[in-house]
């Protein structure tokens, strides 16, 4: 009798919708199933998800996942877990109901008063956290509850109130344990986590009046979380990992080596480079560059540093469908790769502002550099030229801070299928672009591999990424010279922008 292949149940929560799958030790994603997440905006600011529908159809997903797993004679073995990050919900531990809509991570309706603290108080969480005080935050917000939310304030006195992010939330229901935790990767996204230390920076927590007994007790991304609860998913197996999907998707992209970079394309486009145990040596440089855990296991915190453009895939679709100079996305990648420059068109996709060099709010997206003569294939190229060039910045930003040179850059998400654009990429860095196979799925595999990389299906991280296949390198395919030519005249017309915005504003 043939025996069944251990596979681990994976989950990738995010914010538009929630996946599970099915991980082997070859690393394929099967079995995988899907829902549609509703996001809520009942006012400017306020972003809000109903947590008990996340917990409905993460657990539908997984049903649906173990019942083709078990037609496919699969065994699962164990449950991992990957989330959205700093989203965060309150719940009754009696009933286990969420008690208010869970406060999106977009959420900054509380902006007005965190920019009053931040004078006192960023030079100190940058340096300790990883990040300035911002522009939301999960304990104010729990705060607010605590006194406006009778509901809350009740559940509070009676010592039956829970509060954590949505690792928090799904492990509370999942786990046998029903304890209240939180893994590193997510913890430093809710912005009061010592990264070196791995601690809550009290203090910070006091100056936002948040109580004490409502913090999650801190754990390791992979780490021993209980057993699933049979009565909730039909089967007994432990949970090993519980990340942040940002982080989940570098291990599934194989990114887990000091100066490995990886370059999520999606609406915006995140630049995340492993700098290992180390803190950054310039923390603080910029203000668009942050300091993440990367992964916490075996006791040990792997950092990162990350930089982000926030809309690049949006400029496309924005270039499409506003504007109407092309039909699609795929059309300005075909006509770009009929071209081998811009020819000195350059265009900057700050359509809410840019992040790097320095943050400006006022900056706006622009297209300079045209002439008669300039074609709508060249317009094409200086589209994706302009989004290579951003990443480019956000290289170099990560470099600046982390004291790290990047050695390579692994890309993942919906741009990452444009061949011009990668092309583009690896001429702009000057360095190997590498696109691996299957990026849509990197979150359900990566923590996977977490879950299962101490002996479980493979004996380490690095051997489990050994499972990841490559879909094709890139290569520069221009020279310094070139490359600096371009890079400087990028250089140019963002500082016009900037000087510009910084004379007029937004008018």
């Amino acid at each position: 009798m043939t025996k069944n292949k251990d596979v681990i149940l994976a989950i990738d929560e995010g914010t538009s919708g929630t996946r599970s799958a099915t991980v082997d030790a070859e690393g394929r994603v099967c079995c995988l199933e899907y829902m549609a997440l509703a996001v809520d905006t009942p006012r400017p600011g306020v972003v809000e998800q109903d947590a008990n529908a996340i917990l409905e159809k993460t657990i539908a997903v997984c049903r649906a996942t173990i019942v083709r797993a078990r037609q496919e004679q699969l065994n699962i073995v164990a449950l991992a877990i990957a989330t959205q990050r700093a989203t965060a919900v309150l719940w009754d531990t009696r009933t286990g109901r969420a008690l208010v809509p869970a406060m999106v991570w977009q959420d900054t309706r509380y902006v007005g008063e965190l920019d009053k603290l931040a004078p006192v108080w960023d030079k100190t969480l940058v340096e300790s956290v990883g990040r300035p005080v911002g522009v939301r935050s999960l304990y104010l917000w729990a705060v607010r509850h605590l006194k406006e939310t009778p509901a809350v304030a009740q559940a509070f006195s009676e010592d039956r109130l829970a509060f954590g992010s949505i690792d928090s939330w799904l492990l509370w229901h999942f786990s046998d344990r029903r304890a209240c935790v939180s893994t590193p990767t997510n913890a430093t996204s809710a912005n009061a986590y010592i990264l070196a230390e791995h601690r809550y920076r009290l203090d910070w927590i006091d100056a936002l009046g948040f109580p004490h007994a409502l913090l999650p007790e801190l754990r390791q991304d992979a780490d021993d979380f209980g057993r699933t609860r049979p009565e909730l998913l039909d089967i007994d197996v432990p949970i090993l990992a519980c990340a942040g999907d940002q982080h989940a998707g570098a291990i599934g992209l194989g990114c887990l080596d000091r100066g490995q970079t990886m370059c999520v394309h999606g609406t915006g486009s995140f630049v995340d480079t492993i700098i290992g145990p180390m803190q950054p040596a310039n923390a603080g440089l910029y203000d668009g560059t942050l300091t993440m855990t990367a992964r916490r296991q075996h006791g040990v915190s792997h950092l990162a540093v990350e930089t982000f453009v926030a809309t690049t895939g949006s400029a496309l679709n924005w270039v499409c469908e506003k504007l109407r100079w092309f039909e699609n996305a795929a059309q300005i990648s075909t006509l770009a790769a009929t071209v081998q420059s811009a020819r000195g068109v350059t265009f900057i996709p700050a359509l809410t502002g840019l992040r790097v060099p320095k943050m400006q709010s006022d900056a706006r997206a622009s297209l300079t550099g045209v002439c008669i003569a300039t074609t709508q294939a060249e317009v094409a190229y200086a589209i994706l030229e302009g989004i290579a060039h951003s990443v480019v910045s956000c290289i170099e930003a990560n470099e600046e801070v982390s004291g790290v040179q990047v050695s390579e850059l692994v890309v993942g998400g919906g741009l990452s299928g444009s061949d011009a654009l990668l092309q583009i990429q690896a001429d702009l860095t000057g360095i190997p672009i590498r696109r691996m196979c299957e990026t849509d799925r990197a979150s359900l595999r990566g923590i996977a591999f977490l879950a299962g990389s101490s002996g479980l299906l493979w004996d380490s991280l690095q051997q489990a990424r050994e499972s990841i296949a490559i879909d094709r390198i890139f290569t520069p395919a221009i020279d310094a010279g070139e490359r600096a030519r371009r890079r400087a005249l990028w250089h140019s017309r963002v500082e016009s922008e900037l000087r510009h915005a910084e004379t007029f504003g937004n008018n």
